[in-house]
């Protein structure tokens, strides 16, 4: 692989790994040369991402985390530093959403999206930031939306959360960058995995309209996110920093 695109040598954490972009994602890192610390609640499914990680080569690391919890957060920058070493990426992945129109969401449902989206974000970046700024290095990189910039019916909550996702990022990556820190977003169109699966088949109305604003016909795949990535957090993208990239077949272009 080019010295470009290279992740050897590098630690990488990957929230939300047990399954979906997450899953792909660490599984893309390894295979670019990363050791990937794969964090998330279900440990059976991060046990298989794990071997996936291990069969590409590197080493997994497997965390039982609650990204909502400030002191789990705080204490899983511990156990990757100690058992993987000083992390050098970190993938924010952890996401959760729903199909309840607004006048129908209870307070707990809006805070609990919230609460992994947004402040789970927050809390990974704020925990992890302070090592990359001492070793003057790091590449951040949050899961968005094509939702960070627009918004659509049934999705308020989810919309609210994924824009805030990516203006956190572009004002995060003003105080990260004299650190020789990159902060990116990627904002990403609907992408078939287990978490939007039974929306798609139950709000078909609303999916086949997203789908007619592709101008590549097709919904997207988790390699299509673990591809860019694996560009974010290697040296080739060294130059890009606040930016939410669209992986998202067209539909922000229309």
């Amino acid at each position: 692989m080019s010295a470009r695109f290279s992740l050897k040598g590098q630690i990488a954490v990957v929230t939300g790994a047990s399954g979906g972009i997450g899953a792909a994602g660490a599984v893309a890192l390894a295979e670019a040369g990363a050791d990937v610390a794969l964090v998330a609640r279900n440990r059976a499914k991060l046990e298989q991402t794990a071997k996936a990680v291990e069969a590409a080569g590197r080493k997994a690391l497997i965390v039982e985390t609650d990204v909502t919890n400030e002191s789990a957060v705080k204490a899983l920058v511990d156990t990757v530093t100690k058992d993987l070493g000083a992390p050098d990426i970190l993938f924010n992945n952890a996401g959760v959403t729903t199909g309840l129109p607004l006048v129908d969401m209870p307070l707990a449902e809006w805070e609990r999206i919230i609460n992994v989206n947004l402040t789970g974000t927050y809390l990974c970046c704020r925990a992890f930031a302070s090592g990359m700024i001492a070793r003057k290095r790091g590449s951040i990189i949050n899961m968005g939306s094509v939702l960070s910039g627009r918004g659509m019916a049934l999705r308020t909550v989810y919309s609210a959360s994924k824009a805030g996702v990516a203006n956190f990022g572009a004002a995060l990556a003003f105080e990260l960058g004299p650190h020789g820190i990159t902060v990116n977003t990627i904002g990403a169109t609907v992408i078939v995995t287990d978490l939007n699966r039974d929306l798609i088949k139950n709000q078909p109305q609303l999916y086949e309209k997203v789908l007619s604003r592709h101008a590549v016909p097709r919904f997207g795949d988790v390699e299509d996110v673990a591809g860019t990535l694996v560009f974010l957090a290697s040296p080739a993208a060294r130059f890009i920093t606040g930016q939410t990239i669209f992986v998202d077949g067209g539909y922000t272009a229309g």
